[in-house]
């Protein structure tokens, strides 16, 4: 494990899942000096060193409220989600669910990056991180994969755009964590803390994405072919009725 974070100031959205309470763990243990633990209902955490603080990613003035108490911020982590388990079809599925997987995987995201710029440009430049997913590159279909294919994007221009205040951005690719969120599913799975190690490490190294595991590195390297010979093969259709999860 590299010591990345020594000194730093980080924020974590939805750090009562277990991604989040991943990152905030491995931030403590890398040598964070203070890290913001946000959720809608923010848990108790026994580190002084973690701040629990109030952030609903899908409320749109949250986040401005938020980067104006976390003022020392020079990390940012978008790992706030939703994944509803009505959310089976984007052409038989509800306009709330399409519209509460929007607020919140891209939207939500998107707001916390540009009320916590100006935060990280005082402060260095930091850097912003945006938990991703494998179906950011393939449909599942849902308005889940089509909320993290938007976040991709996005993604990739606040890179463009925060790079001349000096903002590392990143983006991490995964299938599924083992987390309560997918506790229960016959399916390959890969440790949050795997996840999270990966993350920081790549963090560490400049780089501007993280493949985590080996479903995603396969799904990836599809990419640059045929279309219809990616879609062949049904892409585990059984992830799509997953319990809800709103962190």
């Amino acid at each position: 494990m590299k010591p990345t974070l020594h000194g730093r100031t980080a924020l974590v959205t939805g750090a009562n899942g277990g991604l989040g309470r991943e990152f905030v763990r491995q931030a403590l243990d890398r040598g964070a000096a203070r890290v913001y633990a946000t959720a809608r209902n923010p848990r108790e955490w026994e580190d002084d060193r973690v701040v629990p603080l109030v952030l609903d990613v899908a409320d749109a003035p949250a986040a401005r409220i938020a980067a104006e108490s976390a003022g020392d911020v020079d990390l940012v982590i978008n790992n706030a989600g939703v994944a509803l388990a009505e959310d089976v079809s984007l052409l038989r599925g509800s306009d709330d669910a399409l519209r509460v997987t929007m607020e919140t995987n891209f939207f939500g995201a998107l707001r916390v990056a540009q009320a916590f710029a100006p935060v990280l440009a005082r402060n260095g430049g930091g850097a912003v991180i945006n938990v991703l997913s494998a179906a950011s590159w393939i449909s599942v279909p849902t308005a889940y994969a089509a909320s993290k294919a938007a976040l991709w994007s996005a993604t990739n221009s606040l890179r463009i755009e925060l790079e001349e205040q000096g903002t590392h951005v990143v983006g991490v690719h995964l299938f599924l964590a083992e987390t309560p969120m997918t506790r229960g599913l016959d399916l390959p799975m890969i440790e949050a803390g795997s996840v999270v190690s990966q993350t920081y490490d790549a963090l560490a190294e400049g780089a501007w994405e993280v493949i985590t595991d080996d479903t995603t590195r396969r799904l990836k390297a599809q990419l640059g072919g045929d279309l219809r010979e990616m879609y062949a093969t049904p892409f585990l259709p059984e992830a799509t009725g997953r319990a809800s999860e709103r962190a």
